[in-house]
C-alpha cells in the first residue's frame, strides 16, 4: 500500500513540476506591476495552488472532493481572467496559457488508480480489451476518448482560428450547436458505438456532425453531399455507403458514423495521426491534401504552404470542427450548459395507423421538446417518408421516454384524431395562369409606306402604342435602317 501511494506520488509529481512553474510565471516578469495587476496574479497563483490541492486529494482517495476543489480552481480563474482585460497592465496571455493547461489536465486525470503521467485513459483501454460497456462510464469518461494513444485535448491546439471558432459557436453557431447536441444524444446509441470500434474520440465525431449537418440525418448540400456526416456520392460508395431497396444509406447514421470512421483511420494513417490534415482532407478532398502535403506529414496544416493553398472553407472547417469537439468536453469550462437529454432508444409498435407527421402532432411539446418532435421522429426511422402512413403493426424508433406518452396520448382520445384530421386535409390544385410567353399574343396589323424624313422613333411615336423594339422585330430591322418607299408592318393601335 505504501509502494502504492509512493508510486502515485512520483507519477503525479511532474503535473505538480508544471503547475509550479505556470505559477512562478504568472508573478514574475520584467516591470514592476501595478498593486491591481499583482492581485490578479496573486489570484492566477491560488488557483494553480487550488489544483495542486485537488492532486493532493486524488491521492487520498477523496476524488468528489477532488473534483469540487479543481471546479473551484477554474471558476477563479476565470473570473481573475476576465478583470484582466480591463486592468492596464496585466498580461491575459499568462491567465489563457493556464487555463488551457488547466483544461487539458483535466481530462480523466484525477481517476483513481490513473497514472497521471500516461498517455492512455484508463476507461479507453478497458473499452478496448472488452472490460466495460460505454453505457457505464461516467459521461466524462466516455468522452474523453483517444485517438491512437493521445487524448484528443493534447492534440488540439488553442490557436487563433480554433479560438476564433469558439467564439462563433458560442456566440451566432450557438443554436446550431445546441441543435446538433440534441440531435446526437438521440443519434448516440447508433453512432457512437462505429466510432469506439474504431478507436476514435466521441468529442470528433461530435465535431464533425455539428458543423456539417447540425445532427440532420436527411441533410443535403448544394454540392450533392448527403446525410449526417455529408458524404458525396462517390467517396460514400468506396466505403460501403449507397442503394440499398431504393434507400441512400448516406442517410444511415449508424452506416454513415461506420463509414466516416473508416475515413479518418485511412486518412490518419496517409497523415501519420496529424489530426488537421485528416480533417482538412475530409472537408477539402484527400487527394489535394496529399498534393499540399507530399511526404512530410509533420507540416502543421497551419504552415502556409499548405493553409494559403486552401480554401476559405477548409481553412473555417478544420478549427470550427476541432472547436466543436473541445465544447464537447469542457462546456462548462466556456459558460455553455447543453440541453439535458435522455437519448434511451425505444420502440413502439402502431397500435392505430399513422405517419411521422401524426405522431409529431400527437406528441406535442411533451417532455419539453419546444421545438416538437419531429427532427428526431426522422432521424430515427430515416427510411420512412414522414408523410406516408404506417399500418397497424409496424416498428417504429422513439426515444425511450416517449413509449408510455405514445400510449397515454396517440392510441386513444382526442390527439390522434386530431392529428388524422390535419394530415388528411385535402389541399385545392388550382391551375397557375400560363405566363405571358406562353399566351400569343394576336394583334392586328397595317401597312405604312417610309416617306422621306421618316425615322423608326417618329414612326412609333406616332403610333402611341408600340415600341421601337416591336416594330423593328416585326420588319426585321437590321440597326434600324429605313429606306424611303419601304413598306412597313405597324400594329393596329385601339
Amino acid at each position: 500500500m505504501v509502494l502504492r501511494s509512493t508510486v502515485r506520488s512520483l507519477r503525479l509529481a511532474p503535473i505538480a513540476a508544471v503547475l509550479g512553474l505556470l505559477a512562478a510565471c504568472a508573478s514574475s516578469g520584467g516591470s514592476r506591476p501595478s498593486a491591481p495587476v499583482n492581485a490578479l496574479y496573486g489570484q492566477l497563483d491560488q488557483a494553480s495552488k487550488g489544483y495542486e490541492n485537488a492532486l493532493q486529494q486524488s491521492r487520498a482517495g477523496d476524488l468528489e472532493a477532488s473534483q469540487l476543489t479543481l471546479t473551484r480552481s477554474l471558476d477563479q480563474l476565470k473570473m481573475a481572467s476576465a478583470q484582466c482585460g480591463n486592468t492596464p497592465g496585466c498580461d491575459p496571455q499568462r491567465f489563457f496559457s493556464v487555463f488551457d493547461r488547466l483544461l487539458r489536465l483535466k481530462d480523466g486525470d484525477f481517476d483513481e488508480g490513473q497514472d497521471l503521467n500516461s498517455d492512455v485513459d484508463p476507461s479507453q483501454a478497458a473499452l478496448a480489451a472488452g472490460k466495460t460497456g460505454a453505457a457505464s462510464l461516467p459521461e466524462a469518461q466516455r468522452s474523453v476518448t483517444l485517438l491512437h494513444g493521445q487524448k484528443l485535448s493534447e492534440l488540439i491546439a488553442m490557436n487563433g482560428p480554433v479560438k476564433a471558432a469558439l467564439e462563433m459557436w458560442l456566440t451566432q453557431g450557438r443554436p446550431q450547436l445546441m441543435d446538433a447536441y440534441v440531435n446526437y444524444q438521440y443519434l448516440r446509441y447508433e453512432m457512437w458505438p462505429q466510432y469506439q470500434k474504431a478507436d476514435l474520440p466521441e468529442a470528433l465525431l461530435f465535431g464533425l456532425m455539428a458543423k456539417e449537418s447540425g445532427g440532420k440525418v436527411h441533410a443535403v448540400s448544394r454540392s450533392g453531399a448527403a446525410g449526417p456526416l455529408q458524404f458525396m456520392y462517390a467517396t460514400g460508395m468506396r466505403f460501403g455507403l449507397g442503394n440499398d431497396n431504393g434507400f441512400d444509406t448516406r442517410f444511415d447514421p449508424q452506416a454513415s458514423a461506420r463509414a466516416n470512421a473508416e475515413y479518418i483511420n485511412e486518412q490518419l494513417q496517409i497523415f501519420n495521426n496529424n489530426l488537421e490534415l485528416t480533417i482538412g482532407a475530409y472537408n477539402g478532398g484527400e487527394g489535394r491534401m496529399h498534393r499540399l502535403v507530399g511526404d512530410d506529414t509533420s507540416v502543421s496544416f497551419y504552415d502556409p504552404r499548405i493553409y494559403n493553398q486552401l480554401s476559405q472553407e477548409t481553412r473555417d472547417y478544420v478549427p470550427s470542427v476541432l472547436a466543436a469537439a473541445w465544447l464537447f468536453l469542457h462546456p462548462d469550462s466556456y459558460n455553455l450548459r447543453f440541453p439535458r437529454t435522455d437519448g434511451a432508444p425505444g420502440s413502439i409498435t402502431l397500435q392505430r395507423p399513422a405517419s411521422l407527421s401524426e405522431l409529431t402532432v400527437c406528441l406535442g411539446s411533451t417532455a419539453g421538446m419546444e421545438d416538437g418532435w419531429f427532427r428526431t421522429l426522422r432521424n430515427l426511422n430515416p427510411r420512412l417518408d414522414p408523410q406516408v402512413t404506417q399500418p397497424v403493426g409496424a416498428s417504429l424508433q422513439i426515444p425511450k421516454p416517449l413509449e408510455r406518452v405514445y400510449a397515454s396520448r396517440c392510441v386513444d382520445g382526442p390527439w390522434p384524431i386530431l392529428a388524422h384530421d390535419l394530415h388528411s386535409a385535402v389541399v385545392p390544385v388550382v391551375q397557375a395562369p400560363p405566363s405571358p410567353e406562353q399566351v400569343p399574343t394576336v394583334r392586328r396589323e397595317r401597312r405604312y409606306k417610309v416617306r422621306r424624313g421618316d425615322t423608326l422613333v417618329s414612326i412609333v411615336r406616332n403610333l402611341h402604342c408600340s415600341s421601337v423594339q416591336e416594330v423593328s422585330e416585326m420588319n426585321g430591322l437590321k440597326h434600324h435602317h429605313l429606306a424611303v418607299g419601304q413598306e412597313l408592318k405597324l400594329p393596329v393601335c385601339l
